[in-house]
């Protein structure tokens, strides 16, 4: 029986950012997409969408990124019974979702702290779990590899600054994580890598945020910003390398930083 990749993304937020950037270019080089997400309504978009450009996707709403709730998502996603006769093997998962409460310290809430940590730390921890508990039942393929797990990164994975204690701390954990998870499951032919995103990413969201010439000089200007579509390109590159030359961390930015 031949055998089709699955990519799982966890977070695609409103549908115009690195998560639906990513479903779409994975979707196009081959792969069926299981999306996961806590908003309905963009979550079932995308896969209209997806699926309406002759590729294949998939819609797993959740109602939060709890530890029990990532882990029951997954094994739906493993459940899931695709179109066709080919038989369906998750191959890259990516966890994109995150929570940025950006409050200078004395702001914090506790619920922005819980919030963060869930995102950050908790939820990948349930997502990496499943995700390496499926790829060691894969075999190797020409690359060499089971599986490649992906986290999306930012600037404050490697620094704090005024307003990011909270997210932050988060950050720093999933970093952590990451690098503890490649060194262990290396050996098993697990390919796991960390994205640090250092700079703004160009969304409806973050354009929104802008007015008037500083808004279109945003948009237009592609040295001060990063591309979504170009981050896409950087996660498909590490799922392509093969297990001579693994890379663990990507450091993604524009090309006129001023930060």
């Amino acid at each position: 029986m031949s055998v089709r990749p699955v990519f799982v993304v966890a977070g695609i937020g409103n549908g115009t950012g690195t998560g639906a950037s990513t479903a779409r270019l994975f979707a196009k080089s081959g792969y069926r997409v299981a999306l996961i997400a806590r908003n309905p309504e963009h979550l079932n978009k995308l896969a209209k969408e997806i699926n309406d450009a002759g590729f294949e996707a998939a819609a797993f709403p959740v109602k939060d990124y709890a530890y029990q709730t990532v882990l029951g998502v997954f094994d739906a996603v493993r459940a899931y019974q695709w179109s066709g006769s080919e038989k369906a093997e998750v191959r890259v998962a990516l966890w994109n979702a995150g929570s940025a409460p950006f409050k200078k310290f004395l702001d914090v809430t506790e619920e922005d702290l819980a919030r963060s940590l869930d995102s950050h730390v908790t939820a990948p921890f349930a997502f990496s779990r499943q995700a390496i508990l499926t790829f060691q039942k894969n075999e190797i393929d020409s690359l060499g590899r089971r599986g490649t797990l992906l986290f999306t990164g930012a600037t404050a994975s490697l620094r704090g600054n005024v307003w990011t204690s909270a997210f932050a701390a988060g950050k720093f954990g999933l970093r952590a994580l990451s690098q503890s998870l490649a060194k262990e499951f290396g050996k098993e032919n697990i390919h796991v890598a960390h994205n640090i995103i250092d700079g703004g990413i160009l969304t409806d969201l973050s354009a929104a945020r802008r007015e008037g010439e500083a808004r279109e000089q945003y948009i237009n200007n592609e040295d001060s910003r990063l591309s979504p579509d170009s981050i896409a390109q950087s996660y498909l590159y590490l799922v392509n390398q093969d297990r001579t030359a693994w890379t663990w961390e990507l450091d993604l930015r524009p090309a006129h930083e001023k930060w």
